[in-house]
């Protein structure tokens, strides 16, 4: 398994469930270190989101090209 496979599969999910636990820490009334720490949950978890987003998905086997290729440059003659 690659780090773009891991990355598609495990990171950017995982930085996405990260700030709405961030949100979730935030807002619940019980624990005050969940709450003093709910804004810097967050950002890591915008952090880690901003970093995994901008790796691109691996490429289709067998094709050679992106999966969207084609609908990044529709007037592309191949």
């Amino acid at each position: 398994m690659s780090f773009r496979a891991i990355n598609q599969k495990y990171l950017e999910p995982g930085s996405q469930i990260l700030m709405v636990l961030g949100i979730i820490a935030l807002c619940q009334p019980w624990n005050m270190l969940l709450h003093s720490y709910g804004v810097t949950i967050i950002l890591i978890g915008l952090i880690g989101f901003n970093i995994t987003s901008k790796i691109a998905p691996e490429e289709e086997a067998g094709t050679g090209h992106g999966a969207d290729a084609q609908a990044r440059n529709p007037g592309a003659q191949h």
